[in-house]
């Protein structure tokens, strides 16, 4: 065997090698991806639990009043759990006999959270103020705040985590921005009818339409207002 031929052969050995290193690089760098991807999602899920929590938690203080301005967007995944959590906190709430009061962005989309709101107990209107659309907050007694801060900026991202303040200043603040928008605006049933009349749907169509119990709809319809 000659020389060349060694030196041939080790070169050949050396590159096998080295395309397999190149390889395992890669993989490990695709692998090192996936797991920072993993990391951010369970971290953004723990966050935002977090925010649930504390609004839960806050609101459960309440003595007698309990405002709340929300994005109002249907529930997926998790979310459901942690708003079946908040709808037992309104009945519980308004059984003691404390006021629950939500503003919603007027879209037809938002309807369904209005509906479940109202269900449990809370007062429920529809805003079209310019600034209902991007804040998330609620108010406890006069005395508490909870923000809810979005992930990035945009209404329709998702509140990633809140922060409670415990503040009478701010408190008055916002409490003041509530109940300017409340009084310009329609309640749930107020904006069910509107949205009846727009759609010309009937209610058992528009009940379909959101997947809800018609009957129960119905019900919400024509109970006294508040």
């Amino acid at each position: 065997m000659t020389v060349e031929i060694v030196l041939l052969s080790i070169e050949s050995v050396l590159l096998a090698v080295t395309i397999a290193l190149l390889l395992y690089s890669l993989r490990e760098g695709r692998q090192r991806s996936k797991l920072i991807i993993e990391v951010g999602k369970a971290t953004k899920m723990l966050t935002r639990l977090e925010y649930f929590l504390t609004v839960t938690d806050s609101m459960t203080e309440a003595k007698e009043e309990v405002l709340g301005c929300v994005t109002g967007r249907r529930p997926i995944g998790d979310d459901e759990k942690r708003l079946r959590d908040i709808l037992k906190t309104i009945e519980k709430l308004t059984r003691d006999g404390v006021r629950v009061r939500y503003l919603l962005p007027k879209f037809h989309d938002r309807l369904y959270t209005g509906y479940l709101y109202t269900g449990a107990g809370a007062e429920v209107k529809y805003a079209a103020c310019s600034m209902i659309h991007s804040m998330r907050y609620i108010i406890v007694d006069g005395r508490l705040v909870v923000i809810g801060v979005p992930e990035s900026v945009g209404e329709r991202e998702a509140t990633k985590k809140g922060y409670r303040i415990p503040s009478e200043a701010l408190a008055s603040i916002l409490k003041s921005h509530f109940y300017d928008c409340w009084q310009k605006n329609v309640t749930f049933e107020e904006y069910v009818g509107e949205v009846l009349k727009q759609t010309g749907l009937s209610v058992k169509q528009l009940a379909l339409e959101l997947n809800i119990e018609a009957n129960e709809l119905e019900r919400l319809l024509t109970r006294p207002l508040h």
